[in-house]
């Protein structure tokens, strides 16, 4: 393909959207590019080294609560690549609403063959299609309490807790340069919940993504890509960002959220087994919520991201 082909997929990819209407922030994983395992059960076992990630969201805000997301997962490969296992644990927390997840998951994938031209340093890519499926227990909790309502107004006189059994379901196309997923973390809802009060939202995903080189020697990489998330009864969101990866060592990004926010985020790796990310979330807007920052710490086994083909 010609770089003016690849350009102009770059700037398809950003612009295609722009006319959805400015939506409300939502909890969503700003670092979806790196630990997709989380939001697509499909990506489970995509690579052949097993891949441990521990991720923060929301750090550094000085707002009383202020959204935060923390993460740990691991996932692996089964039966030479066609299977993959993983599992982990994810909490959310935003204002008196607290949410805690554990969860395991399990892909099968369809291997679609090898292309003939290989990247040398990039991460090597599964051509396959990827069917994924997640199990898990959430615990909600909401300290109504703690917001010091004095009218007695019964809607706040007791905290609510409730356990709800999750199931959720992902598809996943990856090919050399391009990838496309969708996913629904919890495709039941809150229908198997120890508290019939709650009302727990069906989230959707759809990610589409592009991987190119801007030189002939393949030693930067530009990665366009975009995550729509539909909720009912919230605006649609929707990222649009742009990596760029020097030599499979250092990556740097830049991205728009439809809630009127900017993204930025650098990555580094070393020893090749280990990568180190930082993201920084800026509104565009006055909001009590301005700076939001993440870091991502990611260590993949065996031969690491700089795997040799």
């Amino acid at each position: 393909m010609t770089l003016k082909y690849n350009i102009l997929t770059t700037a398809f990819l950003l612009f295609s959207a722009i006319y959805i209407v400015k939506a409300q922030q939502t909890p969503v994983f700003s670092d979806y590019n790196y630990n997709t395992f989380i939001l697509n059960p499909a990506h489970a076992g995509l690579y052949t080294d097993a891949e441990l990630v521990l991720s923060s969201h929301g750090v550094g805000t000085s707002v009383e609560g202020s959204p935060e997301t923390h993460t740990l997962s691991y996932n692996t490969s089964l039966n030479r690549g066609k299977m993959g296992l993983g599992g982990g644990i994810l909490s959310d927390r935003i204002g008196v609403t607290r949410v805690t997840k554990l969860f395991a998951s399990y892909s099968y994938k369809i291997n679609l063959g090898y292309d003939n031209y290989q990247p040398r340093w990039f991460a090597a890519n599964p051509q396959i299609i990827s069917f994924g499926v997640t199990a898990g227990v959430l615990s909600y909790n909401e300290d109504l309490q703690q917001l010091g309502v004095q009218n007695n107004d019964p809607e706040f006189d007791e905290n609510i807790r409730a356990t709800i059994s999750t199931i959720g379901i992902g598809f996943l196309f990856n090919r050399r340069n391009i990838y496309f997923g969708a996913s629904l973390p919890n495709v039941l809802g809150s229908t198997f919940s120890s508290n019939k009060n709650i009302n727990l939202d069906t989230p959707f995903y759809a990610y589409f993504g592009y991987r190119f080189f801007a030189d002939n020697i393949e030693r930067i990489m530009i990665k366009p890509n975009t995550l729509l998330k539909y909720e009912e009864g919230v605006p649609l969101q929707l990222d649009l960002n742009v990596l760029i990866s020097y030599k499979q060592k250092i990556e740097a990004g830049i991205g728009y959220r439809s809630a009127s926010m900017f993204n930025f985020l650098v990555g580094f790796y070393a020893y090749n087994n280990l990568r180190l990310t930082y993201s920084y979330n800026q509104q565009v807007q006055s909001s009590p919520v301005s700076n939001v920052h993440g870091v991502s710490l990611s260590y993949r086994f065996g031969k690491g991201y700089n795997r040799m083909l």
